[in-house]
């Protein structure tokens, strides 16, 4: 069975902060001791205080009360804010390994984990593992306590009354355990559509502006709502099944509690328990039912935290990136090999290249083109190790790269994507993203390089302005630009520029083509892009089609044989010239 595995698992996590967990536990403890205190004192009242003349000091009976719940006060404070400090710190080493295995995991885990099923992993499921243990520690432990100490209490006045008492635990393990397989299999369903309606939110604000201009705002309420009243009806399944716990049992002790005092009622004519001695008994019992009945609804968290442990510890030993292989000595030169390559998409068939022979010299640029889904975009995602080649392999500077290190192997590589990522950060941070100590001088060169200085001059902060969600404050030019400057400040002797110049204006592209033009300097340089000006720089053409590479050779070469490259030209680079 995995739960028992997973509970284990879940409380050898808490090694680490066993001595605040014992001080929780002597709080526990002395919660539980007292309980029984007042009771006792009732007995001691009604004994030999109300009968007659008080055989103990006045002044006594309150400083007692008052006592009890001061003592009671200090041992509940104790345990709650122990157990928070504990839970609290679970918590953030749960999220702590969950993201950063979510680093470390490769590109294609997200083609079978979608991005709200993780957020909700994350936020919603983790903490619900917390739960689980702050309430199966201080639940099952403080009020099992309470029920022991009480019990005792109980046997100690009357017990053969405690006896008619104890029918009710097997009872309550009954209906526990006759819940606890239906909630159970109701939260693992909740927290699958719970993930689908976060999906939902998720791809709702990225997508707010294409939403708005293809009108899909009744599509994506409907989707919504379909969702959240999903999840309602399984949050209303679910209450329906723990709220029976509680009317089950309190029927049961009602039941106990009448044929207490009935059984107490013969047993006061046979004078065999006092005035005291029952309204004691009956104070302890009453008092007994609210951690029974704590006991009885912890079956709820327990279960939903199970089947949470099962999402979280999923992610958590998601198989990572490979760790292993050499690291590179300094710079690398820049020589690829692709040796007989060929890929295809985990869990798919289709063939995204097939028999890729192809060199690369240090500093030379090279440029793909082809038909979209020809796989230009596959073949220079497979150089950073992003996915691993299906057949053959590539080598850099003659190592094969499934011998490098990955960190090693990355750090020689600078890629600039059409899909350009930023953080919501300052604009020297996205410039010097990775370096753990930018060098402002390069920062500025960066920018400076990248045509950026104009517009930084022109903001009020520099180069320490905010640019909000993904550059949400930059317009799209400058975004790309950011994109530029960050490779520019990396300064790899490999780049990859896959549609970089894409999201520019004319004018801005010729800002930045200058820009590159330096940057590619020296490196070796893989260019995926559609406009003639970027392609015909290239030292050499790769044609690629069907995920094959069909023709090789340099612009005016491949004119010249008039194949696929030359109709490519005719059908979508001929007009830029025009």
């Amino acid at each position: 069975m995995k739960f028992p595995a997973h509970l284990s698992r879940l409380f050898g996590m808490l090694g680490p902060y066993k001595k605040r967990l014992i001080i929780a536990f002597c709080g526990m403890i002395m919660t539980a001791l007292t309980e029984p205190m007042f009771p006792a004192v009732m007995r001691l009242l009604l004994d030999h205080g109300f009968g007659g003349k008080p055989t103990f000091s006045l002044w006594l009976v309150p400083l007692a009360i008052i006592g009890i719940f001061v003592l009671r006060g200090i041992s509940t404070y104790t345990t709650t804010y122990m157990m928070t400090w504990v839970s609290s710190r679970l918590l953030n080493v749960l999220r702590q390994k969950m993201f950063a295995r979510i680093l470390d995991v490769p590109l294609g885990f997200y083609s079978t984990h979608s991005v709200g099923r993780v957020i909700n992993s994350m936020m919603f499921e983790v903490q619900q593992i917390v739960d689980m243990v702050t309430r199966v520690y201080t639940s099952l432990i403080r009020d099992t306590l309470t029920v022991i100490v009480l019990l005792s209490f109980l046997l100690w006045l009357n017990w053969r009354l405690t006896l008619v008492a104890l029918v009710l635990l097997p009872l309550i393990a009954i209906v526990v355990r006759m819940t606890g397989k239906r909630v159970r299999r109701l939260t693992r369903e909740y927290q699958a559509v719970n993930a689908e309606l976060t999906q939902v939110l998720e791809e709702t604000t990225r997508a707010n502006q294409v939403i708005k201009i293809f009108g899909g705002h009744q599509y994506e309420r409907d989707r919504f709502e379909a969702r959240a009243d999903k999840l309602r009806s399984y949050t209303m399944r679910m209450a329906s099944t723990l709220a029976a716990t509680t009317p089950v049992t309190q029927i049961m002790a009602a039941c106990a509690v009448a044929i207490v005092i009935v059984i107490a009622l013969i047993q006061s004519g046979q004078n065999q328990t006092t005035v005291g001695g029952f309204v004691s008994f009956i104070t302890a019992m009453l008092m007994l039912l609210a951690p029974l009945k704590s006991i009885a609804e912890v079956n709820g968290p327990l279960q939903r935290g199970l089947t949470a442990a099962e999402a979280v510890f999923g992610l958590i030993d998601a198989n990572p990136e490979r760790t292993s292989g050499k690291t590179l000595p300094g710079r690398a030169a820049g020589r690829l090999d692709f040796i007989n390559l060929g890929f295809s998409y985990p869990g798919h068939q289709a063939i995204a290249l097939q028999n890729i022979n192809l060199t690369v010299m240090p500093g030379e640029t090279i440029a793909f083109v082809g038909m979209s889904g020809g796989g230009k975009s596959t073949l220079v995602n497979l150089v950073p190790g992003f996915y691993p080649p299906t057949t053959g392999e590539i080598r850099i500077d003659g190592d094969s790269i499934e011998e490098v290190s990955l960190t090693s192997l990355r750090k020689q590589i600078a890629m600039v994507s059409q899909h350009v990522v930023l953080f919501d950060d300052t604009i020297a941070a996205n410039i010097a993203y990775g370096d753990a100590e930018p060098d402002r001088m390069r920062v500025l060169a960066a920018a400076k390089a990248a045509h950026l200085d104009d517009v930084i001059a022109s903001l009020p902060e520099g180069l320490e302005t905010m640019i909000g969600d993904n550059g949400s404050r930059l317009s799209g030019g400058q975004r790309q630009r950011m994109a530029i400057a960050r490779a520019i400040y990396k300064d790899a002797p490999i780049l990859i520029l896959d549609e970089a110049t894409s999201a520019l204006d004319s004018e801005s592209e010729r800002a930045v083509q200058a820009a590159l033009d330096e940057l590619m300097k020296g490196r070796t340089t893989l260019v995926i892009a559609h406009r003639l000006s970027t392609i015909e720089r290239a030292d050499r053409i790769a044609v690629l089609a069907d995920g094959q590479l069909v023709e090789l050779g340099s612009h005016q070469e491949l004119l010249q044989k008039n194949g696929v490259y030359a109709n490519l030209y005719h059908l979508q680079f001929a007009k830029e010239v025009n």
